[in-house]
């Protein structure tokens, strides 16, 4: 008799935090039609989940669940940038500056390996 190795929270969990696809799968899901359903186009919808991303104080792995792998993101950093900027008086410098570690931790963008 086979046993399901997530069976435990604990387990869920760290699969989770890992970004194990099948665990992911579910969240996926709930996004299925998202972007159609907003009717915003793919640019802006990035953005506004990049916004929401900021300003939740989300892990790298919700980045890369959110807007996708480093190859695939459809938005130019520019615009990551100027969304950053924008809502950075609202959400405040904290979130801002996590948000930067964070994009880097996930890969979404480019770090130069001599700084700290």
């Amino acid at each position: 008799m086979r046993t399901n190795r997530l069976v435990t929270p604990e387990a869920q969990l760290q699969a989770l935090a890992s970004g194990e696809a099948a665990v992911l799968e579910t969240l996926a899901r709930m996004r299925l039609d998202t972007l159609e359903r907003s009717r915003l186009d793919e640019e802006t919808y990035l953005l506004a989940r990049l916004a929401a991303l900021v300003a939740t104080d989300a892990a790298p792995v919700s980045y890369l669940a959110h807007l996708g792998p480093p190859s695939h993101l459809g938005i130019s950093m520019a615009h990551v940038l100027s969304t950053v900027v924008a809502i950075a008086p609202v959400v405040g410098s904290a979130r801002v500056l996590s948000a930067a570690s964070n994009l880097a931790r996930a890969g979404l963008i480019a770090t130069d390996s001599n700084r700290p």
